[in-house]
Order: C-alpha cells, then structure tokens, then sequence
C-alpha cells in the first residue's frame, strides 16, 4: 500500500514539473511576430518559436530529410528540411524561430522547409 503512495506522489510531482516545463516555455517563446503553435493557422505563412526536442534523420521517398519536433509549450510541430543530413547547430534542446506553412500529416502538424534563425 505504501508503495502506491509513494509512486502516487511521484508521479504528481513528475506532473507538476511538467506542467511548469510547459508553463515556461510558452512565456519564454511568446514574442509579437510569432504566434503560439497551438494557434497558428494551417495553409498560411506563420513565425513560430519553441525549443528543438528532438531532431532525427528520417528518408522520404529516398530523400535524406532532418526532422525535428518544435515545442513552445502550447503544442509541438514537426519541421522537416528535405535534401538535408545535418544542419549545423539544429539539435536538441536548441532555441528557434521558423518560418513557413504549417500542414497537416495524419493529425500532426508540420512545416516543409522552413526559414529559420538560431536563437540564444
């Protein structure tokens, strides 16, 4: 019994850290010319920033393309640049601002080649 307690209170704790993580990537990602992921529009050109989760080398129709997940703290898109092994300094955990189109894959948003900046 105390053993679910104790995994009770750990995943609580896991929760609460988590709902902060998101808490404060959505504060430290809202500027004026970009728009929360969450609410950008599909088919439109839109400016989004968030943080690189994960960044993974996955073919397309025998293309090499760079795929990564883009979070904010109001959602997650997936950008992928085709024709490209490796970006340099698109890894994860890496702040950035992409510009495109945001589509639709299955239920998960993603951005074809996007114009993007580094940030600090």
């Amino acid at each position: 019994m105390a053993e679910k307690s104790r995994l009770r209170q750990a995943l609580s704790r896991w929760a609460d850290s988590s709902e902060a993580h998101q808490r404060d990537l959505r504060q430290s990602h809202t500027t004026d010319e970009a728009l929360a992921i969450a609410d950008a529009p599909e088919r439109e050109h839109v400016v989004v920033n968030g943080v690189l989760r994960t960044v993974t080398l996955r073919p397309r129709g025998g293309v090499p393309a760079l795929e990564a997940e883009l979070d904010d703290g109001s959602g997650v898109i997936t950008v992928v640049w085709l024709g490209r092994r490796r970006i340099t300094g698109v890894d994860p955990g890496r702040s950035v601002t992409v510009a495109g189109c945001i589509g639709r894959q299955g239920d998960v948003p993603i951005m074809f080649n996007p114009r993007y900046e580094l940030r600090p």
